[in-house]
């Protein structure tokens, strides 16, 4: 398989973003591309990628600021996501090459952890763990456990555990777990049951 350049995101680039990330997303696209412009217009975006093989944008990924709510204090994190790879252009390795490039990224930063809500079979190959099982809570019971994942980076020092905190962004779309029928299909085909309210 050739080697799938990514390169950080332009100016240039942005009408093209939106539209990948229009056509990965379906009928979620809208939102998904407001989601970007918002995170860019709050200053919450660190890091973000653009995947062009044959010189056209196919694939993008942000890395947005969030926080770990740890006992001693707020500990910095990065949520991965949205990551958009154009329909025309999946099952090509695109997606892996933008995840891979974005947590060298975060790396070379010094970032802690890298956290995001996501298909647990596809984002373990690709170094993710559950983020449950490393002592972090979700920051939605929205969020299937399993989907819930992380990768801690060198900089991570115990102390940072507790409640993933997302930021604003996020809520004020409701781009924050699933919900409804979304969700129940979800859990079923994770193998896990919706919690009961009593």
């Amino acid at each position: 398989m050739e080697q799938i350049e990514t390169r950080p995101v332009q100016q240039a680039d942005r009408d093209a973003v939106r539209r990948v990330a229009a056509a990965a997303f379906g009928d979620e696209g809208p939102v998904i591309a407001e989601l970007i412009d918002l995170l860019h217009a709050t200053g919450r975006v660190e890091h973000e990628l653009v995947a062009e093989p044959g010189g056209a944008v196919v694939g993008h990924v942000l890395l947005s600021r969030g926080w770990v709510d740890a006992p001693e204090r707020l500990a910095p994190v990065l949520v991965l996501g949205p990551l958009s790879v154009d329909p025309t252009a999946q099952r090509a390795g695109v997606g892996s090459a933008l995840v891979h490039a974005a947590l060298a990224q975060a790396q070379a930063a010094g970032e802690a952890a890298v956290f995001l809500e996501g298909d647990p079979g596809y984002y373990g190959r690709l170094g993710f763990e559950p983020a449950g099982e490393a002592g972090f809570e979700r920051p939605s019971t929205r969020i299937p456990e399993p989907a819930f994942q992380v990768v801690t980076l060198a900089a991570f020092e115990p102390w940072m555990s507790g409640r993933l905190v997302y930021c604003d962004a996020f809520w004020e779309l409701d781009c924050v777990g699933l919900r409804g029928e979304h969700l129940a299909d979800v859990e079923a085909a994770l193998g896990i049951g919706s919690p009961t309210d009593g």
